[in-house]
């Protein structure tokens, strides 16, 4: 009898083990900093494919979620952050409209859920979107990679876009998908910078040429778009790497 009983109790203690690793994972899971991505920038700019892979709605309940990517069929931008979803569209070559709201596709999208971030003072030498990418390069090199970030302060001056395509347009290359994109310059706002970080995702959801995905919003939540170029106000930028 004791002979039956030994072999059921040690498999009922490795089930038992098994669930707490399980439950454990996960836990984890629901706390990591991990990048996730859905459809691809290729996809978009080279096969047309314009149409929403994800619904904005699906995450809204993920706390601490930051993310970006475009409007399906390139109506738009978008911008979460720290669990609010901003949608930008072009209401004129000089005007905007954003909007809070989480009712919204998108045909590619990058996110994580960072609960928790280490804040420094950004050196007065970092001014301009290649600087920021050196020095984020530089200063990763041991870290998780892919990784979000944020920026936050004043900026001197700063060009973005929001994609513009016309209701109805085919894309087959990027020319193509940025028809109709109105760019716009801004000056002395303070802002909030909220990005990703990776040297394997080109094309995917960093272009070609970098290896960040920017976007800005300033902090009265009146302009958001792809962030093309920007000079930093010296002193007064900090950004937040997620805590490791």
């Amino acid at each position: 009898m004791k002979q039956l009983l030994l072999p059921t109790i040690s498999l009922l203690a490795m089930l038992y083990l098994s669930s707490c690793t399980t439950d454990a994972a996960q836990h984890d899971a629901t706390t990591t900093s991990d990048v996730q991505v859905v459809g691809a920038m290729r996809n978009v700019m080279w096969k047309g494919e314009l149409a929403g892979t994800i619904d904005l709605d699906s995450l809204s309940d993920k706390t601490h979620l930051y993310g970006l990517g475009p409007v399906e069929y390139l109506a738009g931008e978008l911008l979460i952050l720290d669990g609010k979803s901003y949608k930008s569209v072009a209401t004129s070559d000089t005007s905007m409209r954003v909007e809070e709201t989480f009712d919204v596709k998108a045909p590619f999208f990058v996110y994580a859920q960072v609960p928790s971030w280490r804040e420094r003072m950004l050196p007065d030498s970092i001014r301009t979107l290649q600087q920021l990418e050196l020095y984020l390069d530089s200063e990763t090199q041991h870290s998780t990679r892919p990784f979000a970030f944020r920026v936050s302060g004043e900026v001197e001056q700063a060009t973005i876009h929001i994609v513009n395509l016309p209701a109805g347009s085919t894309v087959s290359s990027p020319d193509e998908a940025h028809q109709g994109q109105v760019n716009y310059e801004l000056h002395q706002v303070e802002a909030d910078l909220v990005g990703f970080f990776s040297t394997e995702h080109k094309a995917v959801f960093t272009h070609h040429d970098t290896y960040m995905h920017l976007h800005l919003i300033t902090k009265d939540r009146s302009q958001m778009g792809h962030l093309d170029a920007v000079t930093f106000k010296p002193g007064t930028l900090k950004l937040y790497l997620p805590e490791v």
